[in-house]
């Protein structure tokens, strides 16, 4: 035997006596917290001060005769981010978080949200507000009743809540003797009154062919194709949701940070169009697009935003049947149709249709995530460079990585608020720098960035986790195994019309061997220069069977409080795949990923990792290599070359026979091979 294999034979050998360590939980703790115990009470200097404006809220709720008011912390369109004008949670608490509810009633207040944001809650909220720690519409639901004697009312916005959650607040205070009342004059309105932001004066714009998958009169006679055939035989189709007009009619517009939507409903029936919207705002080019075809069955009749409402009333009292998607339909509008006259789905048609993406849609998302794994990959040589020297803190790295993406073709922006995190920070989710706290990025801590952009052919989302330094060998064993998860998922062959809530356990599985978990979802939608998270795909129990054509990021995660924080996240496309046998007519289906950035290698224990996952680890690194490099050489950026390059290193043949061996048959052979040589 050579020396060269000898030596790669005694590497392997330390390399396998290696133990996995595991490191103590810790929880962080800090005087950034409010603390309501003390006299006065301890606030930081991120609290907002409350007390006028609960004051002159409970003014209105005597005036309307409501004991409890519910708040919640969306708008008229079910949209998971909300414009400035419609954040009447934050404004009324002071919580900025993106999930939470609150409830006033004449002498307390108090707000409900997730694990992400107890410690923000904490930072934000003054002491007139409690913190409850759930979301549970039940658990609201028996605080009211402790908190608002029988025969009292609670009132609500119908138009901020969902039918599903509307229906939820009337089960959890059924028979209890009180009342939820449907108030359309917003309460928290009448109190911001002059402080509140104006609504959005930007244009509403027509996108050019070169970024569209069809037509949108082909998109309109689609959808109208769907309603002839359906068994209940619609007369109408109502939409609610910013994509779903955004999409079908081809427009975009800057009314929602990080989505490029615009406000608006449509009422589309077999022969009339019906858009409703600031007619003011739409570009000569948009305004001539939607109306080329009038007079006709093609043509967009504009109707003021307002009017949406009145509208629909008079519509109903014909003979109709109207088909509503019940995620994006509020009440307050639901409410409005007869029972006999309702279509309830949970997704519009335009919604299912938008989430499969045609050849020429996943031809245009495709290129985008090439041009962005540019970005990412300058970003992160750039971090290998800089964080040895001190110079990046979380707030700075975010701030560059969106300058890099601004370089690229097509850019409109982020696709939302950058999360880079760097050691503790990390354990928190979704958590964002600022200027004003931000912790300088080490070699001596994990670094985790999740990011992505607006281009006009498609909107990106990726995560990568790195470490400079010496990783401990827990890190290593974590960090591998979310990126098994990643893996396993990503190759896996399954049956078409297989929902994802089906499958997501394998991308948990490695962590579930060893008891570790995660507790966020696994994937989401994404759309064409549309929102990052596109629903209904994704792996959650309400989402919609996977079906070619549809792109879902794939992000398993692990997060160990106080300490770190790991997520992979790349974003695959749903496509077909050839079987050894094939049954029936329906083909097997699988994960092509269209993310094209390496892995950190420094924290990959390939000791864990089978045949299969090397191979594919392979095979991915050479798609980056042939789809990323030309780009990168195009761009003459040979430093962030050479980087992919020797980031996507194959891993070699020893470590495959290693992997097929498995780790006690390579550890047998060792200790025969040692034997020998001691004899």
């Amino acid at each position: 035997m050579s020396f060269s294999l000898c030596t790669s034979w005694v590497w392997m050998l330390l390399f396998l006596g290696c133990t996995l360590g595991q490191s103590k939980q810790t929880r962080s703790a800090g005087s950034d917290v409010r603390n309501c115990t003390t006299v006065p009470p301890y606030l930081p200097s991120t609290v907002t001060n409350t007390a006028e404006r609960l004051q002159a809220l409970r003014q209105h709720m005597r005036v309307y005769n409501v004991s409890a008011y519910i708040v919640p912390a969306t708008d008229a369109h079910m949209s998971e981010y909300i414009a400035e004008q419609d954040a009447r949670l934050a404004w009324m608490t002071g919580f900025t978080g993106s999930a939470g509810t609150g409830v006033v009633t004449l002498d307390k207040a108090t707000l409900w949200t997730d694990s992400r944001y107890w410690i923000q809650a904490e930072r934000q909220m003054d002491c007139s507000w409690e913190l409850q720690k759930t979301v549970w519409i039940h658990s609201i639901g028996e605080w009211i009743l402790q908190e608002v004697p029988a025969g009292k009312n609670i009132g609500l916005d119908p138009f901020l809540f969902s039918i599903d959650n509307w229906e939820s607040y009337c089960q959890a205070l059924q028979n209890s003797g009180r009342n939820l009342i449907p108030i359309e004059t917003n309460l928290v309105d009448l109190v911001w009154d002059a402080q509140k932001p104006p609504p959005p004066t930007h244009s509403i714009y027509a996108l050019s062919d070169e970024f569209t998958g069809n037509t949108w009169q082909n998109k309109v006679s689609d959808i109208r194709t769907q309603m002839e055939k359906h068994s209940k035989s619609p007369t109408a189709v109502l939409l609610s949701g910013l994509e779903e007009t955004a999409w079908l009619f081809n427009l975009r517009g800057d009314d929602i940070p990080y989505n490029p939507v615009f406000y608006s409903y449509a009422l589309l029936t077999k022969s009339n169009i019906s858009l409703f919207l600031n007619q003011s705002r739409l570009t000569q080019d948009a305004l001539q697009s939607l109306t080329a075809g009038c007079p006709g069955p093609l043509c967009v009749h504009l109707e003021d935003y307002n009017q949406v409402k009145a509208h629909l009333e008079n519509y109903v009292q014909g003979d109709i049947q109207v088909w509503i998607g019940t995620e994006y339909t509020t009440y307050g509008l639901f409410r409005v149709i007869p029972e006999e006259k309702r279509l309830q789905e949970s997704y519009s048609p335009v919604m299912t249709t938008k989430a499969v993406k045609n050849t020429k849609e996943q031809g245009l998302l495709k290129a985008a995530h090439v041009r962005d794994a540019v970005a990412v990959i300058q970003y992160l040589h750039w971090l290998e460079k800089n964080v040895p020297l001190g110079s990046v803190n979380e707030f700075s790295g975010a701030h560059y990585v969106n300058q890099l993406r601004q370089k690229m073709d097509h850019w409109r922006g982020p696709s939302f608020e950058t999360i880079s995190a760097s050691g503790l920070n990390a354990a928190l989710a979704h958590y964002s720098p600022s200027n004003v706290s931000s912790r300088k990025l080490s070699v001596d801590e994990m670094y985790l960035t999740d990011s992505g952009g607006q281009y006009l052919d498609g909107t990106t989302d990726i995560t990568r986790t790195v470490h400079w330094g010496a990783p401990t060998p827990f890190q290593k064993e974590a960090y591998t195994r979310v990126l098994m998860g990643n893996i396993e998922l990503s190759r896996l062959v399954f049956p078409s019309g297989t929902s994802g809530r089906m499958i997501e356990a394998f991308a948990r599985r490695a962590l579930w061997e060893v008891g570790l978990n995660y507790g966020h979802g696994t994937g989401h939608g994404i759309g064409n220069f549309l929102s990052v998270h596109e629903w209904p795909v994704g792996f959650q129990s309400n989402n919609v069977p996977l079906t070619t054509g549809m792109f879902t990021s794939i992000e398993p995660g692990y997060y160990q409080d106080g300490e770190f924080g790991i997520r992979i996240e790349d974003v695959a496309l749903v496509v077909e795949t050839q079987t050894e046998h094939k049954v029936g007519d329906k083909p097997f289906l699988t994960f092509e990923v269209v993310s094209l950035v390496p892995y950190d290698r420094n924290l990959i224990d390939v000791r864990l990792l089978s045949a299969e996952q090397i191979q594919y680890l392979n095979s991915y690194y050479e798609t980056i290599r042939h789809r990323v490099g030309p780009e990168l050489q195009r761009r003459q950026l040979q430093e962030e070359y050479e980087w992919m390059r020797s980031n996507t290193e194959p891993f070699s043949q020893g470590v495959l026979v290693a992997a097929s061996l498995g780790l006690l048959a390579v550890t047998t052979l060792m200790s025969e091979f040692l034997s020998n040589l001691q004899a």
